[in-house]
């Protein structure tokens, strides 16, 4: 039944969440990492995916990860790639979920697509706005740097974890998105009570 996911496909979903969350780091990198291990035949790269596996988009895929990466190193000017870079990593983590999970049914695809790939995505960058708008606050930006450092390892490790062991990197977002779900919580309330009260006293 459509509705019964099997084991082959949760590993995929699961391969699918993770790189989404990979993409919350860096854009680019996860497509490199899977294009290059696709052109060296590590991997044999789900249909959808095929088109990663040549040289040209290994070309391109290294080419903007280069600009990405440069960029981010960059203090202030990482906030405005940051503007750009948080609804690119939404629709590209939907991208992949709903590629990595193409055996279900289209509404359970893509509704999973949306809320695991999109959320997962949206989650990650979110903690990672976060995170460097505390730093740039706290240290006028010399700080970035580090961070951005911690990204790129982020989305590399968690990228090869991925397609090699994608019940660990399964576990690892999901302690990653629990962690992220409890700072912007934080944050919101935080936000919240800074706020002037609404409230008017009664004559």
């Amino acid at each position: 039944m459509d509705h019964i996911i099997s084991f082959d496909t949760f590993i995929e979903l699961l391969l699918g969440i993770s790189l989404s969350a990979a993409v919350g780091f860096r854009v680019f990198v996860p497509f490199l990492v899977l294009s290059f291990a696709a052109v060296v035949g590590h991997i044999d790269l789900p249909t959808n995916f095929d088109w990663l596996e040549s040289s040209p988009a290994l070309i391109v895929l290294a080419l903007a990860c280069a600009l990405e990466i440069g960029g981010y190193f960059i203090p202030w000017f990482d906030h405005a790639l940051d503007f750009i870079a948080t609804p690119l990593a939404i629709v590209l983590g939907t991208f992949i979920v709903g590629h990595t999970s193409s055996d279900l049914s289209p509404v359970l695809q893509w509704t999973l697509a949306i809320i695991a790939g999109g959320g997962t995505a949206a989650l990650t960058k979110g903690l990672m706005n976060l995170l460097r708008g505390t730093s740039t606050a706290m240290t006028g930006g010399l700080t970035n740097p580090i961070l951005s450092t911690i990204e790129l390892i982020a989305a590399i490790a968690l990228t090869l974890l991925a397609i090699t062991l994608p019940l660990v990197a399964g576990g690892l977002v999901i302690a990653l998105l629990s962690f992220a779900l409890y700072k912007v919580g934080q944050f919101l309330l935080k936000l919240r009570s800074r706020l002037p009260e609404s409230n008017t006293p009664i004559a």
